[in-house]
Formats: C-alpha cells, structure tokens, sequence
C-alpha cells in the first residue's frame, strides 16, 4: 500500500507541530523519518493514525485521498501503529491485549479466545516472535511487549506499520531482534514508517531517509550516508559524535562500596558482595547486558533497597539504612533508566518536575511557600540550556516527548551542587545533538570535582565517556579495567570471561569477537 502525505499542517494554539509535511512511502518500503526532539515526528504519526485532526492538507492511500475520525478508521484501512509508550493492559494476557476493542465474537455473543489465542500464534510463528499466546503482558521483557504491540497491528491486517521510537527502551540485543523482524515485514510487502533519531539502526535497515526538522521537511538522504553528514543534517549543525575531555584530575575516594549483597524475595542473589570506588573527578561507567544488576546497584546506592547488605560509603558517612530523601540530602544527583515512571510525575508542570527534590528548600520555598516567580524564571532558564522542546514551562510531563522528558530530569538533577552523580541510560531517547550537550554537560560535573557513574546499554557512551569502566556479570563485578580498553574485551568480559581471559580470546580470534562494523557500537554487537 502507497501512503502519501501532501501539505500536512498541524497546530496547536500558536505552535505549529507540522508545517505543510509533503511525504511519499512506497509499498513494501521502510521509510525512516529522522529528526530531534520535538521535531514533530509523532506528532505527524498521530495525524496519520487519526489520533489527531490536521488543520491542513490531505492523506491519500493508494493515491485516493482518506478522512480518519480517529484510529478505528486508520485501523480498518490498513494502518497500524507501535506508539513510543506501549499501549497495553498488564494484567491481560497476550492474546487479551491483542484482541480488544476488536474482540471475535460467535452466535452467542461470548468473545472467543481460543480465535485470539490461534491468530497470536500463527502470527508469531510466521515471524518468529516467540510469542506464548497466554503469557501475561507484566511478566514479559520490553522487548516481547513490542512484539505484541506488532501483532496487534498485524492482527488487524496492518499493511502499512508505524513504528514510533520503537527502540528507544530496548536493550541492544533486542534493538538488532526489531531490526531483524522489521526485514522480514519488508519482505512480506508490509510498509514501514520508523521514527528514530539513532543513526545506526536508520542506516542498517532504511531504504529511503526524511530528516525532519522543527516542523518541517528538510530534505532526504540516503542510507548509504555517513552518520556524520545524517546528524548535521537533523540538527542543521556539525555535530561532534565523539567525546572531548581531559584526562580526569583525580581526588580523594568519594564513595566506597564494600560487599554490597542484595537478595530477591525468593533468596537469588541480584548482587553478589560488590566492591568498588569512584574517586572525585572521576567518571565510572558500569558496563553489562541488562538484567545483571546494574539497576539494582544504582536503586541500593539510592536508598530504594532497604534489605541490602555491606556498606555504601560517601564522604565516610554511611549510606546503607537511610532513607532516599537522605541520600539526595547527602549530595546524589540520581536519574533513573526508566524517565516516565520513575524521573517524573506525568501529571505535574514542567516547573513543578524541575523542583521536586528541592521544593522546600530555598530558594524555590520562600517564607512557608513557594516562590512561584522565581520557579518560573528558573524553569525557562533550564528549558533553554537544556533545549526542552516545549511551548510553555507549564506544560505538563506527559505532553512531552520522551527526549524532552529526559532534558528535564538531566535539568533538575545537574541543577544543584552535587557529591556524587549516577545516570542510568542518561542519553537514552535523545537525539544526536541533546545527546552531545549531555555529555558536555556529564564531563563538566566530573571536572568540576564530581564523582560519577553511568551505566548504559550503549557501548560508543561507555567508552567515549569512562575514566574506568567496571564491568557486571550476574550480580557481580566481574572487573573494572581502563577507559580505553577494546570494545571486543569488554563484549568477552560481559559474557562471563575476567580480563586476561577475554584479552587473550580477543587476540586469538580478532573477527569472531568485532563482527561487522554495524554491530560493532553497542553492548549487544559487541558479543
């Protein structure tokens, strides 16, 4: 099916998301619309998929011009779209999920799960998903989620597919598992329209590219492209994809980690007698394939494990015990893997997310209140320096992009005077050029006395960023090795190999560990 966009304007009051879009996806193609942050991508999805009326323009199918009053129309003509934040019930099952609001029905009017549970399989089976029909959506990884997000487009007879940042919260494993399925969907005539602004996986599975920027098309390019000339072009600046920064100017021990256990409630050890330090002006990257503890080490630091055993030491004051306003107190700066659930509250004000940790303090609380005025001022200040695509510092968090969501949990954590700052996937949903202002702004901190640590999925920002990398297996920390040490041994390492095993297994076999150059910038390509 042929999908073409021509004069595509929408606003909201004085903003225009979309100014005059003209686009063109061709049948069985995968069209990638690149752009930044707020740069009106899904905002133009939402248009296609009916979510949104447009104040200007018209969509064709097949080059006859269509109406949606909304995504049931968008549905039955052959439109299916993965939003950003999945759409799901979690305490459904799959094939629940899959089949509501569409739910078949017999004679006697009783929905037919046995129907649902069939087309769940049969779809799963042709493209590999793996998919178990009865699984409960709360039990299942990310990951499997998105494929049932897809199954339920494909359920409906989707022939042309919206995929919205579908990558954004995977793990590198699972990104190249999507990459993968979105080849065969390709190749069964399917149309694909991936909204992205990572750079890799545009080139690894696009046939055409459509940079977008501030609302408007800004010209295409093809994948054959170099990320550079990609990024410069959605940004409309050279961007430095690298890292610059000095070698680190080392203090005294800042935090001290001593034999730090954490037990699930059925006895499995999440981490396994941890033993690190991050000295002041240091940057310690925590490298792992996800699920290995990083999320729980990071969580304990925080407070938010009470039943955690050893010893968590910052400017030798113990933090094991206290409470999480405490160890905020003490001078952590924390932003979480997850923004949406856990960096910010939805229904709060842009303003009102940049003060949460600090509303009672001056100077955002004056006199028994808030100095509503000088929270304003501050907010646009931050909205400015972080480059938050927003109309207003009153909008709330959930009419952000998920991009746009981070600049501001990156905003109020980096706003004050910091002991220790950790940032799980700091740059995770952001664009090429946020994703250098951050990194400008992570080496700043660590200049500036800071200790640090990150933990990312993204191997390029483990390496460009760490002054130290350790590196986790299975709860524990199988090393901590330099900064500059071979992506090959740090994949061998993350398999379970210590560091002069994986040296040596690097050294002996070379291709077997890189692989192909477009796997080679991830944690998942490095295995």
């Amino acid at each position: 099916m042929k999908l073409e966009l021509r004069g595509i304007t929408k606003r909201f009051g004085n903003f225009t998301a979309n100014d005059s879009i003209d686009l063109v996806v061709e049948p069985g193609q995968v069209h990638a619309l690149l752009g930044e942050n707020g740069a009106g991508k899904s905002t133009l999805m939402n248009v296609i998929y009916g979510l949104y009326d447009p104040d200007g323009g018209e969509i064709l199918l097949d080059d006859e011009p269509v109406n949606f009053a909304g995504p049931g129309d968008a549905m039955a003509a052959g439109i299916g779209m993965v939003h950003q934040h999945f759409m799901l019930v979690p305490v459904f099952t799959v094939a629940e999920n899959v089949i509501l609001g569409y739910e078949p029905t017999g004679k006697t009017g009783i929905i037919n799960l046995k129907e649902a549970r069939r087309r769940v399989k049969e779809i799963s089976d042709r493209f590999g998903f793996n998919i178990d029909p009865d699984a409960y959506i709360e039990d299942l990884p990310v990951g499997a989620q998105q494929r049932v997000e897809i199954i339920k487009a494909l359920s409906r007879d989707a022939r042309i597919l919206i995929l919205d940042e579908p990558t954004a919260v995977l793990t590198p494993q699972e990104t190249d598992e999507l990459i993968e399925i979105m080849r065969q969907l390709k190749a069964s005539g399917t149309s694909i329209v991936f909204i992205t602004h990572k750079l890799r996986e545009v080139k690894a599975v696009a046939d055409k590219i459509t940079v977008i920027r501030r609302g408007k098309i800004v010209g295409s390019a093809d994948p054959t492209a170099s990320e550079t000339e990609l990024a410069s072009a959605m940004v409309g600046r050279a961007v430095n994809l690298g890292v610059e920064k000095a070698l680190p100017t080392l203090g005294e021990v800042r935090l001290a980690v001593s034999d730090l256990t954490l037990l699930s409630d059925q006895g499995v050890p999440l981490l396994d007698r941890v033993n690190f330090e991050v000295r002041s002006g240091e940057i310690l990257a925590v490298a792992g394939v996800q699920g290995n503890g990083q999320t729980e080490l990071t969580e304990t630091i925080l407070g938010a494990h009470p039943k955690a055993n050893g010893s968590i030491v910052l400017d030798d004051k113990e933090l094991l015990g206290r409470s999480i306003r405490q160890v905020l107190d003490a001078g952590l700066g924390f932003v979480p893997e997850d923004r949406s659930t856990d960096g910010m509250i939805a229904e709060f004000t842009i303003e009102e997310n940049l003060i949460l940790d600090q509303h009672d303090k001056s100077p955002y609380a004056k006199r028994g209140g808030l100095d509503l005025a000088y929270i304003q001022k501050t907010t646009e200040q931050y909205i400015e320096q972080f480059d938050v695509r927003t109309q207003s510092s009153k909008a709330l968090g959930k009419q952000l992009s998920g991009g746009n969501q981070q600049k501001v949990v990156l905003a109020r954590e980096l706003s004050r005077p910091l002991r220790l700052f950790i940032a799980s996937q700091p740059t995770r949903g952001l664009d090429v050029g946020s994703i250098e202002f951050i990194h400008k702004r992570i080496v700043q901190e660590r200049d500036h006395g800071t200790a640090v640590i990150i933990v990312s999925t993204e191997l390029d920002e483990v390496v460009n960023l760490a002054d130290r990398i350790a590196v986790m297996y299975e709860g524990g920390i199988i090393g901590i090795v330099p900064g500059d040490t071979p992506r090959d041994v740090l994949g061998l390492m993350m398999a379970g190999l210590r560091y002069e095993e994986a040296q040596a297994q690097a050294l002996a076999h070379p291709t077997e560990i890189t692989g192909d150059e477009s796997s080679d910038n991830t944690l998942g390509g490095a295995l």
